[in-house]
């Protein structure tokens, strides 16, 4: 495909003639300081390919590109909104620092990953460009930078804000301004005897060459005078387990100073032979964005290669640098050529660099409830009686759970029986994501040790967890599971558990199927959905996963089950159009999706094609949408709703038509291309009628949530709106209808 630069968006005109896009496309080439002679060989080239009908230009991807958001910039909005609900006055106040502190958490895994990638990709011949908005890797990069530099001033009057609301609270993050002299001695004399010995101040010179900085690590910067008058550059590690971070004045009980702070006002005191000019604290993201297929040792083990890749991470480039004081240009330069980034890839702020202390403050005001959520525990699903046997239960009827307003207890229940039941042959399972203490895994350890055969595909590589996955995998190999480690190119997302049974002298399946993983912490924390079923089409299909995985391959076919990479997208993108056939004749057609993210491009079309047919679109998209809705003549017949609330929406839903004839699927995939055409994926259909009331009812709760929910418009902005009197908080409803069926159970 030939990209046009995206400042103009004119339709093409198919003649000889040098039209305005032409016109801004030389304009562009001459900006970029090509030779003359270069851009004109080019820009014959061009029209002579054009004539001769050797490059097409699609006028019709063209025009789409009004209902297109850039990937990066689409996150980045996703991320202001949970970073909105740390200013939202109807959040309890201790949970504002929550959000504050994930807003952050979320920004650093961005800059790690996603503008790890993309500053990769600057460094290639040949320009990559964003496939919906034609940006190349350094425009991205660019409007991001714009952006947070944007985010990081928000943060800082939101960060202002929650200090003023603390000190009402009774907690206080003080500076030195604010101490008295006595205070400022008692606090000199604590870091003389409780910091400072474990300091290593550096100074940057010949014999001292630019120190490693650690990710995400705290620095202190300083620029300092020699006595005869050059400067000097010296480093401080502010990190260290040995100290608090948050050093209580004993004066003022609830009254704090962050120990970075405390070692930046008496940094003089570790350089006592120098004038210091300048100083601030520092903090480097790294680039995280390594891949195991860079490893091509094929002797080496594979568990061990991802051991040494998690080391590696750890290494790689820096992609932004974060200040809080404001640095002079030389000082930011010199910086730029050591870290070897570019002067934008510096972000200064007035807020503390690492927001992770914000927990301690939590514990400080653990004596004020009105300052929290109101507690809410997970509740026994009123479609299992926990008192018999949850296996003769699933061979009657099919259960859905719901998290976290269901408990997963049941499906650990279940598991156990497995362990133990003698009817049992095998339990197979996928593994992404798992508790450091996980239940789930000492289940499976104990049914190996009472002579089950248990398979589990434990993929190393999921991001930031491979080193608890390693360790876990290592204790299933020692109990005698047999162990898959992913699957070359593709990693395995899905949530997948098979329960092999021989009653009889016949064999029968128990399956679950899930949206998350198969962790307790996050099912008491993210919105999920299990399946668990007796269905034996399902089952099949299930053990034909399980049977490719063994063998190192995919599922090219598949009766009930959705499975990526072979055969999720194609049979998605065929459920719409059965839809938009259905529109064309005059009936409902209808598609409701729940993800997290939208980026595939292909649904994305098929999915502006459904509209322009007629067709109603409602998706819920928690995170990066691609898809502007409601651009006139493409996207009129969509809405997209985002809900960010107390717990973090992960469950995903596919609903093609309404009515009888519906097709409704729970999912591990969300719609980007990584999950439809680079993973092993599951989505598994939802075939009791009461459980599909139970999908529809959440679904079409969160799509009137008017109280965390937020509507975009034709021009990606999420805005509020008011649809319900009083107003709907989905997650509080499903909260209290779990609360309500587990009393009408007992």
């Amino acid at each position: 495909m030939f990209y046009i630069t995206p400042i103009v968006d004119f339709t093409y005109q198919c003649d000889n003639k040098i039209i305005a896009k032409e016109k801004m496309w030389l304009k562009e080439k001459m900006r970029n300081d090509m030779k003359f002679t270069e851009i004109k060989k080019k820009f014959f080239d061009y029209f002579r390919e054009k004539e001769n009908g050797a490059m097409s230009i699609n006028t019709k991807e063209t025009t789409q590109r009004a209902c297109y958001t850039n990937r990066e910039l689409s996150w980045l909005a996703f991320n202001e909104r949970v970073l909105n609900e740390a200013a939202n006055p109807k959040v309890p106040l201790a949970e504002r620092l929550t959000f504050a502190s994930i807003y952050q958490t979320n920004l650093d895994e961005f800059f790690m990953v996603r503008v790890g990638t993309l500053m990769m990709q600057m460094q290639l011949q040949e320009k990559e460009r964003d496939n919906k908005t034609g940006m190349t890797s350094e425009e991205q990069v660019k409007a991001i930078l714009d952006k947070v530099s944007e985010l990081e001033k928000k943060k800082g009057r939101v960060y202002e804000q929650l200090m003023g609301e603390l000190e009402t609270a009774g907690i206080r993050i003080i500076n030195f301004n604010k101490l008295s002299n006595d205070e400022g001695a008692m606090l000199e004399e604590y870091f003389d005897m409780h910091i400072a010995p474990f300091l290593s101040p550096m100074i940057i010179g010949q014999q001292q060459p630019f120190p490693f900085l650690a990710n995400k690590q705290l620095y202190a910067i300083v620029l300092m005078k020699t006595k005869k008058g050059k400067n000097k550059i010296g480093i401080v590690p502010c990190s260290n387990s040995v100290f608090k971070r948050l050093i209580e004045i004993p004066t003022r009980p609830g009254t704090f100073m962050l120990s970075e702070e405390l070692i930046l006002h008496f940094v003089s005191k570790l350089y006592e032979k120098y004038e210091i000019l300048e100083k601030s604290v520092m903090r480097v993201i790294r680039n995280a964005d390594i891949d195991a297929g860079s490893f091509d040792d094929e002797d080496l083990d594979y568990r061990n290669m991802m051991e040494h890749m998690v080391k590696q991470r750890n290494r790689l480039n820096p992609v932004c640098v974060h200040l809080n004081r404001e640095l002079n240009d030389k000082t930011k330069k010199n910086l730029t050529e050591y870290l070897e980034i570019g002067m934008k890839h510096i972000i200064e702020e007035n807020t503390p660099l690492d927001m992770s202390f914000v927990f301690q403050l939590q514990g400080v005001l653990k004596n004020k409830p009105e300052l929290f959520y109101k507690k809410r525990m997970p509740q026994p699903s009123k479609e299992i009686n926990m008192n018999e046997k949850i296996i003769p239960q699933i061979e009657k009827k099919d259960v859905i759970l719901s998290y976290p307003f269901e408990s997963m207890r049941p499906f650990i229940v279940m598991l156990e029986e497995a362990a133990k039941d003698p009817t049992v042959v095998s339990i197979k399972m996928t593994l992404y994501r798992v508790a450091d203490r996980s239940k789930i895994v000492d289940t499976l350890i104990e049914a190996a040790e009472n002579g089950k055969e248990v398979i589990v595909l434990i993929e190393l590589r999921a991001r930031f967890d491979e080193a608890n996955n390693i360790e876990m995998s290592k204790r299933l190999e020692e109990a005698g599971c047999q162990l898959l480690y992913g699957l070359g190119d593709y990693k395995v997302h899905s949530k997948l558990c098979l329960i092999t049974r021989s009653v009889n002298n016949t064999f029968s399946y128990i399956t679950q199927i899930g949206t998350g993983n198969y962790n307790e912490k996050t099912s008491r924390l993210y919105t999920d959905l299990s399946l668990i079923t007796a269905n034996q089409e399902i089952g099949a299909d299930a053990a034909a996963v399980f049977a490719a995985l063994q063998k190192g391959e995919t599922v090219d076919n598949s009766n009930q089950l959705l499975v990526a990479p072979n055969c999720l997208q194609n049979r998605i993108l065929f459920m719409i159009d059965e839809q938009i056939r259905k529109a064309e004749s005059g009936g409902d057609g209808y598609i409701g999706v729940k993800i997290n993210s939208l980026t595939d491009k292909l649904i994305i079309e098929k999915l502006i094609a459904a509209s322009q047919a007629g067709v109603t679109i409602e998706l819920e998209v928690r995170g990066i949408c691609c898809l502007k809705p409601g651009v006139e003549g493409y996207t009129d017949n969509i809405r997209v709703v985002s809900v960010v609330g107390r717990f973090l929406e992960h469950s995903r839903i596919y609903r093609f038509g309404r009515g009888e004839g519906q097709k409704i699927y729970i999912a591990s995939a969300d719609f980007m291309t990584r999950n439809t055409t680079r993973r092993v994926e599951v989505a598994a259909p939802v075939l009791d009628k009461h459980c599909q009331e139970r999908i529809i009812h959440i679904f079409d709760l969160i799509m009137n949530d008017d109280e965390k929910g937020k509507e975009q418009d034709c021009n990606g902005i999420y805005r509020d709106r008011q649809l319900n009197t009083p107003k709907i908080d989905s997650q509080e409803t499903l909260y209290e209808e779990s609360y309500a069926a587990a009393g009408s159970a007992e």
